[in-house]
């Protein structure tokens, strides 16, 4: 199924007036339209080949989208429809006496492939009807979405006369604007319809499109045309509408209104949870102080205790040192003692062991040295 994209007009996927907008200019060519033959380039869904087919003794719709030409062969039937470029299709010189071409000039880089292509195949008599929106009037439209991103070129008043001209010795170029209009009509479908168009503006800079009608013939003066989708009370309908929106704009104030109390409790709640997690936040605060207090209290109290046992630990270990001192004092002192007693029983042993003590015993002379005294003396 084809997609509305905003460029190809699908029936039953745009609105009316934009449904109207495309509608007229095909109605404009079903004037010129009546028992020739028709080149609709461009065609998109095919609607509008399928209306000059009503009227043409043939009509052809071309168009490059593959799925705009299925969706065109499956829903109008009565006319033929071929997938081709608008700038080369394949058809011999002079085989019809009207070609159209809406809203597809400005999708082209090559814009004069295709004016070319509508001479070619148009017979010397033949019309080209070829329409294209102001370019000036069409930026002022699009100043807030931007340029359209599907168009290659654009053409101002000026500039679309003189290209149409490159190719057709004679063209009118008509203005297609939508206006307010007042109808008398009795409710049935009349063949004729009398239109005066009173003060038309006559300004190309204001126009809502172009719509160029060129031939290599001279062209028959052409009447000012009107299309009017449908005849009813625009008035009625206008005020019928404004109703609409003022319910609409009632209701959107209720929501405002409803908003406005919803944002207003809220924002009450909001305060409150607000002042309740201030008031936590005192609370832990408070907490944290406490605690910090309670922690620095406790390091105080480590540091001082550390402090005590270190200097004992001190303490005990400069009398370990002095005590260890003591005893290598001592044991020294015992060790130098120990050899000087043996030294002393040594000499007492040689003493009595010489000859001349000997000597000295038996003649009794000299000191007497007991026998236990040296062994006392020994231990």
């Amino acid at each position: 199924m084809s997609e509305f994209t905003g460029e190809r007009v699908i029936p039953g996927q745009v609105n009316d007036d934009l449904w109207a907008e495309h509608m007229a200019r095909y109605a404009l060519a079903t004037r010129f339209a009546q028992g020739r033959r028709v080149l609709d380039l461009g065609c998109g869904t095919g609607y509008g080949t399928a209306d000059l087919a009503q009227v043409a003794s043939s009509a052809v719709g071309v168009d490059l989208a593959p799925e705009a030409i299925a969706y065109a062969d499956e829903h109008f039937p009565s006319a033929r429809f071929l997938q081709c470029s608008a700038s080369a299709v394949p058809f011999p010189p002079a085989s019809f006496d009207l070609v159209t071409a809406f809203e597809v000039i400005e999708h082209l880089r090559d814009w004069r492939a295709l004016l070319a292509e509508a001479h070619r195949v148009l017979e010397p008599n033949g019309l080209l009807i070829v329409s294209t929106p102001n370019k000036r009037y069409y930026a002022e439209a699009r100043a807030k979405s931007g340029p359209n991103p599907f168009h290659e070129h654009e053409f101002e008043f000026q500039e679309f006369r003189t290209a149409l001209g490159e190719f057709f010795p004679h063209l009118e170029i008509l203005f297609q604007d939508r206006i307010e209009a007042f109808a008398f009509y009795d409710g049935t479908q009349k063949s004729r319809t009398e239109a005066d168009l009173a003060r038309p503006s006559g300004d190309p800079e204001t126009a809502n499109f172009f719509i160029g009608i060129c031939s290599c013939a001279p062209i028959p003066q052409l009447a000012s045309f009107l299309y009017a989708p449908r005849a009813a009370n625009l008035l009625r309908e206008r005020e019928e509408h404004i109703r609409l929106l003022e319910q609409e704009l009632a209701q959107v104030r209720t929501w405002l209104e409803e908003t406005t109390a919803d944002r207003n409790h809220l924002q009450t709640q909001l305060e409150s949870e607000q002042t309740r997690a201030l008031q936590i936040i005192t609370e832990l605060n408070e907490e944290n102080r406490r605690k910090t207090d309670w922690a620095l209290n406790i390091e105080k109290s480590l540091t001082a205790q550390v402090e005590q046992r270190t200097q004992q630990l001190a303490e005990a270990v400069r009398l370990l040192d002095t005590a260890e001192a003591t005893v290598v004092e001592r044991t020294d002192w015992a060790r130098r003692l120990d050899t000087q007693l043996r030294e002393t029983a040594a000499q007492l042993e040689m003493v009595r062991q010489s000859r001349w003590l000997k000597l000295g015993r038996q003649l009794r002379l000299g000191p007497q040295v007991k026998e236990a005294a040296a062994k006392e003396a020994m231990e």
